[in-house]
């Protein structure tokens, strides 16, 4: 059980530094409450496809990446780590 805990922890760690790389390297949104109260225009061509492009892929791998973070950090308190 020690040995899954170890485990459990060195890919905690992991996924935190990759996290953080992640966020880093994203551009931020600047629309700001403009943008929420008006709405962004999906007519264009890069709002329908922007899941294919690079930011789209580093949004979306952060999502993935936060949801592990979130399941080891339950289970690492389950496990009385």
């Amino acid at each position: 059980m020690d040995m899954v805990i170890r485990l459990l922890r060195i890919v905690y760690v992991l996924v935190c530094l990759i996290i953080i790389v992640l966020v880093l390297v994203q551009k931020s949104d600047r629309g700001g409450a403009s943008e929420t109260i008006m709405g962004s225009g999906a007519s264009n061509f890069y709002e329908k496809n922007k899941g294919r492009t690079k930011e789209g892929k580093l949004k979306r791998n952060t999502i993935v990446l936060s949801i592990v973070f979130a399941i080891l950090t339950i289970a690492l308190s389950i496990l009385g780590a």
